[in-house]
């Protein structure tokens, strides 16, 4: 049982760091007696699950190392407060990283996204998980997203890509949206520099890191469809 959990946290923590930009941080243990005392030096109630997520030793205690190792985890995904306190919040999102790398090579494995439809983006709210296939066919393989938070949830259902602009500007929001492909009134896919784990989520758009934003502007076009399903959790 030890040397399964060792396996999965390796992988846990490389997996998604070999994608360009999704890198859950290692943090060298130590630090200064500054940085230790901006630290919030309470056990939190999901420590050793934390501890093992980021590869430190696990003993549900937390120590001024651990502190800083989750520091930097929540900094890197704009959890706050950023006090390295191992909460709901921070495992709830190491949590949905460990889901989305189990999820594998066939995402739909299921069937819930529909392979009638030829090329298609399929949105997976619960797992923040977006693929393009063709047919049962996976033509990109699942990256994960940051999609509408609670309030402003991406809407559900079968839709279709209406509208392209690759350097879109906002005027709602006053932000930059490169990639955009809008598929439901408002809400599209696009490029953000914000973590994909950066709660609570987007105001309904479907974020992607930068290459992947990309790669979908150019292998998804006008009328091709999308479906959403799913639930986001929080939401």
């Amino acid at each position: 049982m030890g040397e399964k959990r060792t396996r999965v946290r390796r992988r846990a923590a490389v997996v998604f760091a070999a994608a360009a930009a999704m890198a859950v941080p290692v943090v060298v243990a130590g630090g200064g007696a500054a940085q230790a005392a901006s630290c919030n030096l309470t056990t939190g109630p999901y420590q050793r699950q934390v501890e093992q997520f980021l590869g430190r030793p696990v003993d549900g205690i937390q120590s001024a190392a651990d502190c800083n190792a989750i520091k930097a985890f929540q900094a890197t995904h704009g959890i706050t407060p950023t006090q390295g306190y191992a909460g709901p919040l921070t495992w709830q999102t190491m949590s949905l990283i460990l889901t989305q790398w189990s999820v594998g090579p066939n995402p739909n494995k299921d069937g819930s996204c529909p392979t009638n439809r030829g090329r298609i983006a399929c949105v997976d709210l619960t797992r923040q998980i977006s693929w393009i296939q063709d047919g049962s066919t996976v033509k990109y393989a699942p990256v994960p997203v940051r999609t509408g938070k609670d309030g402003t949830e991406t809407r559900t259902g079968l839709k279709s890509i209406y509208y392209r602009s690759i350097n879109h500007w906002s005027t709602i929001y006053n932000v930059s949206m490169p990639y955009s492909q809008f598929f439901d009134g408002g809400i599209a896919f696009h490029s953000t520099t914000k973590s994909m784990w950066n709660p609570p989520g987007s105001g309904g758009c479907v974020n992607m890191r930068t290459a992947d934003a990309k790669a979908y502007w150019n292998m998804l076009g006008n009328g091709n469809s999308v479906y959403v399903y799913g639930r986001k959790p929080g939401t």
